[in-house]
């Protein structure tokens, strides 16, 4: 039988947020383009964002009683035992009845339960590992997969080293040609031409520290003839929407055309989640990282040092913002050779066939 008609069964996990879960469907995308009679089916976390997204995006996707563990004592943590214990048996309920070919994990709540129990069914295992500091899960699961696909160097500290394939983080393909793209955009978001324009990012839901941060800043950004585009998230919206009524800020819920946003910016500010870090590398602008210090393992601050270390982008702790904000962004908005230099360098780090190389390491796995 043909390998292209063979109709292959492959299981994707990932969510809790959409770093885990746009690259799950991006993989799928992709071996669906390959495996046309290939069967899909995705694990989620019930009542998290993948149960709407992924069958948006055209997929079955069954849901676990799992979340993640807090940092404190609370009602929510002394259930996580009940809620593992369920999500394991679950998995491996999901697994006997569907029987993969191959399994694949992207990160987030359910990825862990789903690849613990395909391992032990035997099945052939893949993890993407987006962070440059992997979180406790990913760490476990590395003895018992095939394959770890990472986007950062130095991960043989936490990974066997004859499992580690780097292919970078699967991003938007609209992202990978936007300098053709800016003339449309700039009219597509109504900017005044030959003005420059930052856009600002707090990823999907927002970041408070970010959206304070513009508010207190508006004045000073009008002093340095910088228009904005602000997008504050589903949370802030309805607080921070009457700046917007300024000549030269818009703020925007969420961005759907983001190829448009970053084709129209000349500068951005972002958190440091591994998507977006991958992203921006793609985008090539210079970025100023204010990353989220909430997240497990700090692993936001360390994604972003990977790239400053590269003297590819700017980076103020979110504690800094006040005190470090002004000068540091006044002075790259005053030098086009500091711009230049982090344009050049973060395009350097771009890893743009990640889609492809992972789907490759699956279709070698599903082969065998």
């Amino acid at each position: 039988m043909n390998s292209k008609n063979k109709t292959y069964k492959i299981i994707l996990s990932g969510g809790g947020t959409g770093g885990h879960i746009y690259p799950a469907i991006a993989i799928a995308n992709e071996l669906k383009s390959r495996f046309p009679e290939a069967e899909f089916l995705f694990v989620g976390a019930e009542d998290r964002m993948e149960m709407e997204k992924v069958p948006q995006a055209g997929y079955a996707i069954k849901g676990l009683w799992i979340t993640g563990i807090e940092r404190k004592l609370t009602l929510k943590n002394m259930m996580f035992p009940f809620k593992l214990i369920s999500s394991l048996w679950n998995a491996r309920k999901i697994i006997k009845q569907f029987k993969p070919d191959v399994a694949i994990g992207t990160g987030g709540f359910a990825s862990g339960p789903l690849l613990q129990m395909a391992s032990l069914k035997g099945v052939p295992s893949i993890i993407q590992e987006q962070n440059s500091y992997p979180g406790i899960t990913n760490k476990l699961l590395a003895k018992r997969v095939a394959k770890v696909c990472v986007a950062y160097d130095g991960l043989e500290r936490f990974f066997p080293l004859d499992k580690i394939i780097k292919t970078g983080n699967p991003v938007r393909q609209d992202l990978l040609d936007i300098s053709s793209k800016r003339d449309a955009a700039i009219k597509h978001f109504g900017l005044v031409e030959g003005k420059q324009t930052l856009l600002v990012l707090g990823g999907s839901l927002g970041a408070k520290a970010i959206n304070e941060l513009m508010v207190d800043e508006l004045d000073f950004l009008q002093t340095l003839n910088v228009q904005v585009i602000w997008q504050c998230g589903k949370l802030y919206y309805q607080t921070y929407k009457l700046y917007g009524n300024t000549k030269h800020v818009q703020i925007h819920e969420f961005i759907n055309k983001m190829d448009y946003a970053y084709a129209a910016a000349d500068f951005i500010i972002s958190r440091a989640g591994a998507g977006s870090v991958s992203e921006l590398c793609i985008v090539g602008k210079p970025v100023v990282f204010v990353p989220s210090p909430y997240v497990a393992e700090d692993h936001q601050t360390k994604n972003a040092n990977a790239i400053v270390d590269e003297n590819a982008a700017l980076l103020i702790a979110q504690d800094d913002l006040k005190v470090d904000f002004k000068n540091k962004f006044g002075q790259l908005v005053a030098s086009k050779e500091k711009q230049e230099q982090l344009s050049k360098n973060i395009k350097k780090l771009a890893l743009v066939n990640a889609t492809k190389d992972i789907a490759d390491e699956v279709e070698k796995l599903l082969k065998k």
